[in-house]
């Protein structure tokens, strides 16, 4: 089973209408959902209505929120900035398989690697697996 940490920009843009195609990974069974406290509150900070806010609290009864990870690890191949690190670090001592998220500004370069052990990847490109 794949274990699939969310970032930021994921779970807010689940939340921001009703029927985002987003909702198609809480409907597999083949994964297990993860975020950490760091990410749920930067999609709550930046959702606008109460009702956006009540359907990401609605979202996180099928999510496990993993303890925050700030570390930066001692080689330089994650080469993300800071606001970033705790993200992917959070992903790594969650032991994630996957690492979705929609920030090709700093995570483009990782987009499709692996990184100590967890696959950097667009949702579109997961729910096509």
């Amino acid at each position: 089973m794949d274990r699939v940490f969310l970032d930021a920009n994921v779970l807010f843009s689940a939340a921001y209408r009703p029927g985002s195609g987003l909702l198609r990974l809480w409907a597999r069974k083949d994964c297990r959902l993860i975020t950490s406290a760091f990410a749920l509150e930067e999609a709550r900070r930046n959702l606008d209505s109460q009702e956006q806010r009540d359907r990401l609290e609605h979202l996180m009864a099928d999510v496990t929120v993993v303890p925050e990870s700030p570390r930066r690890p001692e080689h330089d191949a994650w080469s993300l900035p800071d606001k970033d690190v705790p993200i992917l670090a959070a992903a790594v001592r969650a032991r994630a398989t996957h690492l979705l998220t929609g920030d090709l500004a700093h995570f483009g370069p990782l987009m499709g690697k692996s990184v100590d052990g967890v696959l950097v990847l667009r949702p579109a490109a997961y729910l096509k697996t």
